[in-house]
């Protein structure tokens, strides 16, 4: 195939994504990201689509922890952390991490992508077996693909079939066998049952690998995550993380475990070894935002009474909701061009909101994902009720 043929194929594809209703578009925001935000050419919009679970992305203290650190460290570290790109914050801010969550240590990422696309491969070969949640990130399935390690999956939240599937890897012949799930399904808003998880791992002395994005900071007692809301800190080997949603929001990604897994990680994990050192703007930040998260009941509340209003509102108003005891609320809508108008209808409306289709979710499955945060107010999730309810109306969703 020649230069010309290339990019006719890739017009081509780029048509048939617009044609079955799946174009993501991208607005400009021109503010802070907050419980509202500017967008540019519309003005101001409430937002119900950030990850921004506890309000903290335009918090003045964190900010100023920024800038502080830019002031004292400069831009950026401009290496790779072993070479010479490992200040003295890093590692206070690892130890943090590790402290808050009840492990040993942690190693910091430029993102969890990264730290999930990293930490399989140097833990495990080809003897070993992953036994994968069948709804789990991108980067989880990404970063076991990485690694030599056989791939077994589970039907998702589905505690029988995970113990066949762990059944068949320690028949055969599995060295070692990882269990590795999300702690929380970011498309449907359903928390992982690690307490189930753990007993199985215990009946056949497996290791547990958790990632805890959308929860560390605001799920469980002080918002340490799934493993502390089950109460399993103890018996979950491998956590991994985000700075990027409820810690602030910025960038970067880590994994908490014990100290020797810590180690090897630094010996071994290429998106470690390979990548620039988080900025000292990022860590800085991020250190006040653990230490707010870490007092932030008050947030937690808010958000908790938030997203229980929400989502008894709309169930009230006849919408179908996924989920249960998280503030991701996805609408379930079905088809993709029905989710897609009603996300730009919704937002003509002053709501922004994200619809998803496929590839992100499963073909027949398009939703518009909701997610509450500690920042809006009861008018603000009163006003988002309404939007919805006329919306709705409007396209059959509901009746009148």
């Amino acid at each position: 195939m020649n230069r010309s043929d290339f990019y006719a194929r890739v017009e081509a594809t780029l048509d048939e994504i617009r044609g079955e209703g799946l174009w993501k578009t991208e607005r400009q925001i021109t503010s802070p990201q907050g419980g509202s935000v500017t967008v540019e050419g519309v003005g101001e919009v409430l937002n119900l689509c950030a990850n921004n679970y506890l309000g903290l992305a335009d918090h003045p203290d964190i900010i100023e922890g920024s800038r502080r650190a830019m002031d004292r460290y400069g831009y950026g570290m401009a290496s790779v952390r072993f070479i010479c790109g490992t200040a003295d914050q890093h590692r206070l801010l690892e130890r943090e991490i590790a402290d808050y969550l009840g492990t040993d240590d942690s190693i910091l990422f430029a993102a969890c992508f990264d730290a999930n696309g990293g930490v399989f491969d140097p833990l495990l070969g080809a003897e070993d077996a992953i036994v994968s949640d069948s709804l789990n990130h991108a980067s989880i399935i990404d970063g076991a693909r990485l690694s030599k390690a056989r791939r077994f999956r589970f039907a998702s939240r589905d505690i029988g079939d995970l113990r066949t599937q762990v059944e068949a890897a320690r028949s055969g012949g599995a060295r070692t066998i990882l269990i590795a799930t999300d702690g929380v399904f970011s498309m449907d808003g359903y928390i992982a049952d690690l307490g189930a998880i753990c007993e199985v791992a215990d009946d056949y002395d497996t290791l547990v690998m958790v990632d805890d994005c959308h929860a560390t900071g605001f799920i469980g007692p002080d918002g340490r995550g799934t493993p502390s809301l089950h109460g399993v800190v103890d018996r979950v080997d491998i956590v991994t993380s985000t700075l990027g949603k409820a810690l602030g929001g910025a960038m970067g990604g880590f994994v908490a475990a014990r100290e020797s897994v810590v180690d090897l990680l630094r010996q071994r994990a290429r998106p470690y070894l390979f990548s620039n050192a988080l900025s000292p703007a990022h860590v800085g930040g991020a250190r006040v935002a653990l230490r707010l998260a870490r007092q932030g009941d008050h947030l937690r509340e808010r958000l908790r009474a938030n997203a229980e209003s929400f989502r008894e509102q709309m169930t009230a108003n006849g919408f179908e909701l996924s989920g249960e005891g998280h503030p991701i609320i996805p609408v379930m809508l079905g088809d993709a061009r029905v989710a897609s108008e009603m996300a730009d209808r919704l937002f003509d409306r002053g709501i922004y909101v994200t619809a998803f289709s496929h590839p992100v979710v499963p073909r027949g499955s398009a939703r518009i994902r909701t997610q509450m945060n500690a920042a809006h107010s009861q008018a603000d999730v009163d006003r988002a009720v309404a939007a919805f309810v006329e919306v709705g109306c409007d396209l059959g969703v509901i009746g009148r």
